[in-house]
C-alpha cells in the first residue's frame, strides 16, 4: 500500500501587552503600541510512520534552553519526535525578549510562559490535528528586499549599512501546500533578511515580513507564514541607504516583498505528491585554542566602566571575565568541539537546513551548490540561538557580527568553522560527489 504524504498548518496569535520591552537594540526599551499582531505558525507533515513539525515564531531569537523545553513539550503534545521539530524565529526586532543574550536584557518570562509557550502548543496540536493528504508546488523569484549590510567604509572598517559589493541570497521561495481536494493548506515563504526596517521603534510589529505575509494571504486566500533564511550579513534594503529606519520604512519595503512573493506564487509549478525525509545527527564544530591568562587579563584591563555597558560591549566584557575566571580556576582540560543536535527536513525537492545561528549568506549559497536538492533553504535562528556565524573570508574584516562570533560564548570556534559546518551538513544529508 502506498504511503500518503500529509500536511497541516495552524496559527496562534502571540501578541504581548503594550509596555512589553522590545528586543534587538537596547535593554528595557518599552513598547507603546501594537501595529500588527505577532503570530506563531506550525506546519505539520506526515508520510507513513515519519512525521515532522516546522514552527516559525515572530520574535527575534529564542534561547536554546527555551527551544529545548518547547520542543520537548511539543513532542508530548503532538507525538512528533523532538528531533524532527524545527523551531525558528523570524528575527523581528520589535517583539519581546526571549533570547536572553548577555547585554540585551533578561528573558521576558511572563511572555514566554503565558503567551509564547501556550501558543506554540496550541498551534502544534492544531496543525497535527489538521493533517490531510496533500500536494506540494514550489515557486521562486529573485528579490532585492535584502542587501549585504556589512558596509565597508573608506578606511576599510566595517559598519552596519548597505554593502553593494557583498554577498546576499537573492532567492525568494514559496512552498505551497494544498489538500488533494484542491483546498490550500499553507504558503511557506522563505527569504533571508534581518527584521530591522522599523529601527529603534516602540511599536510591536512583525516588521517588513508582516506586510508581505498579509498581502499574500489576502491574494491567495491561504494561510501564509515566513521562515527566515541567511540573515547574518543581510539587512533590509531601505531607501535611506541603511538597514534600519522606522515603521514607515518597514511598510514600504514590505510592499516590495509582497510583490516579489506574489511573483513567486504565480511561478508555482504544478502540484504533485510530496514526500517527507528527515536527516538527524549531531553537528560538531571545532573550538579554537584557549587564549593565555595574560592575554585575557589585558583585554579585561582595557575595558572601562563595565557596569555601564550594554549590548556588544557588555557581551565582550562578560566573555573575557568568564574566560579569566575559568583560567584562574586552574582548569587545564578544555572541550575540543561544540556539538549541537541537527535535523534537516526534506519535502521532496525542498531541503530545510537549520542552524542555531545568524548564518552568513555565502554559507547558504555554498550549501545550495553542494547539495543535490533543487531547493536548499537554510533556516537561521532555529532550535536555539548561538549568535552570528560568519564565513571565514569576513572574519579578517572584523565588525559587529565578527565581534559577537568571537565573544558570544566561553569558547571560540575556529575561523574556518563555516567549512566544518558545510562538511557536517553534507555528511549528514549526503552532498554531491
Amino acid at each position: 500500500m502506498r504511503e500518503i504524504f500529509e500536511a497541516g498548518a495552524a496559527r496562534a496569535v502571540i501578541t504581548p501587552p503594550v509596555g512589553t520591552c522590545l528586543y534587538g537594540y537596547r535593554p528595557n526599551w518599552e513598547s507603546t503600541s501594537v501595529h500588527d499582531d505577532l503570530t506563531l505558525t506550525a506546519a505539520a507533515f506526515r508520510h507513513g510512520a515519519l512525521s515532522a513539525l516546522l514552527v516559525t515564531v515572530e520574535v527575534g531569537d529564542i534561547h536554546t534552553d527555551l527551544c529545548d523545553e518547547m520542543r520537548a513539550l511539543l513532542e508530548k503534545e503532538t507525538g512528533v519526535p523532538k528531533a524532527h521539530i524545527l523551531l525558528s524565529a523570524t528575527h523581528t526586532h520589535s517583539a519581546p525578549n526571549v533570547s536572553g543574550m548577555e547585554g540585551w536584557g533578561e528573558i521576558d518570562r511572563p511572555f514566554y510562559e503565558k503567551i509564547l509557550l501556550p501558543g506554540a502548543l496550541q498551534a502544534g496540536r492544531d496543525a497535527v490535528n489538521a493533517l490531510r493528504p496533500a500536494q506540494i508546488a514550489i515557486g521562486t523569484t529573485k528579490s532585492d528586499v535584502g542587501v549585504n549590510r556589512r558596509e565597508i567604509h573608506p578606511d576599510g572598517s566595517i559598519g552596519l549599512g548597505q554593502n553593494p559589493f557583498g554577498a546576499y541570497d537573492p532567492e525568494m521561495t514559496v512552498v505551497a501546500l494544498r489538500g488533494t481536494d484542491g483546498r490550500g493548506i499553507l504558503n511557506l515563504i522563505h527569504y533571508g533578511c534581518h527584521g530591522t526596517a522599523s529601527g529603534l521603534n516602540r511599536e510591536i510589529t512583525r516588521d517588513w515580513s508582516g506586510v508581505m505575509i498579509d498581502r499574500v494571504e489576502k491574494e491567495t486566500g491561504v494561510l501564509t507564514a515566513f521562515w527566515n533564511g541567511a540573515v547574518g550579513d543581510v539587512g533590509p534594503r531601505l531607501t535611506n541607504g541603511g538597514t534600519t529606519g522606522n515603521l514607515g520604512y518597514a511598510l514600504e519595503l514590505g510592499g516590495v516583498a509582497a510583490a516579489d512573493a506574489m511573483r513567486a506564487v504565480r511561478s508555482l509549478g504544478g502540484f504533485h505528491d510530496g514526500n517527507l525525509a528527515c536527516f538527524a545527527d549531531t553537528v560538531r564544530l571545532p573550538y579554537a585554542p584557549t587564549p593565555s591568562l595574560d592575554t585575557v587579563r589585558r583585554k579585561l584591563a582595557a575595558i572601562e566602566n563595565p557596569d555601564e555597558l550594554i549590548n556588544i560591549d557588555k557581551l565582550t566584557y562578560a566573555h573575557y571575565k568568564d574566560v579569566c575566571a575559568l583560567l584562574e580556576s586552574g582548569v587545564t582540560e578544555h572541550p575540543t568541539h561544540f556539538a549541537f543536535p541537527f535535523c534537516a527536513v526534506s519535502l521532496g525537492d525542498v531541503l530545510f537546513v537549520p542552524t542555531p545561528y545568524e548564518i552568513f549568506s555565502e554559507i547558504t549559497l555554498r550549501l545550495r551548490a553542494y547539495l543535490p536538492w533543487p531547493h536548499t533553504l537554510s533556516l537561521s535562528n532555529t532550535n536555539g540561538y548561538c549568535g552570528y556565524f560568519p564565513s571565514q573570508d569576513q572574519i579578517c574584516r572584523g565588525g559587529y557580527e565578527v565581534d559577537v562570533f568571537r565573544t558570544g560564548g566561553l569558547y571560540n570556534l575556529t575561523e574556518n568553522a563555516d567549512q566544518h559546518l558545510i562538511d557536517e551538513v553534507c555528511r549528514i544529508v549526503g552532498g554531491k560527489e
